[in-house]
Parts: C-alpha cells; structure tokens; sequence
C-alpha cells in the first residue's frame, strides 16, 4: 500500500495555539521551494522563448545569425518592451539564483 507524502511527512512536536507560527515540516518546505522554483524557471523559459522569437528574423532554425543582421536589429515588439523582457530574464535567473542557494 502507498502512503501519499501528506502521510509520510514529519509533524511539527510544537501544538498548535491560537495565533502561533508553526514551522512546516521540511518536506513539506521542500516540496513548496520546488514548486516555486519550477514556476520561476518555467516564465524565465517562456520569457526567453519570446526573446527568441523576436530574433527569428535574423537566424536560421539552428541559430546561425544571417549576414543581414549587419543591417541593424529592430525587434517586432519595440525596443521598450524587448529591453523589459530581458529584464525580466535576469530578474527570474535572480529569483531562482536565490532559491537554490536559500537567500532571501
């Protein structure tokens, strides 16, 4: 028989009264940092995906840049919003930097 991880996680010994902070169990902790992570991974990825498309223009399929980039880059989407998209690029690699090594 299966125990499913609510069953198998380790209950806090602290009781719990009204008002008090009770730690979560480390797996439960674990499973919670995961998720965020892989959230925050997941819209880096799609973040960098828009990147990439707004360069599809000047590369072929398997990313060699074609010689009429020389001409000048101007991304679809306008140079604002391309520049917050890198932004937000290095702000997700930053949160996810920061959750692997557990800052705050």
């Amino acid at each position: 028989m299966s125990v499913g991880l609510e069953a198998r996680l380790i209950r806090s010994p602290v009781k719990h009264d009204e008002g008090q902070v009770v730690p979560l169990a480390p797996l439960r902790d674990l499973e919670h940092l995961l998720k965020v992570a892989g959230s925050v991974a997941q819209d880096a990825n799609k973040t960098w995906a828009e990147l990439w498309r707004q360069l599809k223009p000047l590369r072929t399929a398997s990313g060699i840049v074609l010689p009429k980039a020389t001409e000048g880059f101007v991304p679809s989407c306008g140079w604002p919003e391309f520049l917050e998209q890198l932004w937000l690029l290095k702000h997700y690699i930053d949160s996810i930097q920061r959750l692997s090594e557990n800052q705050r």
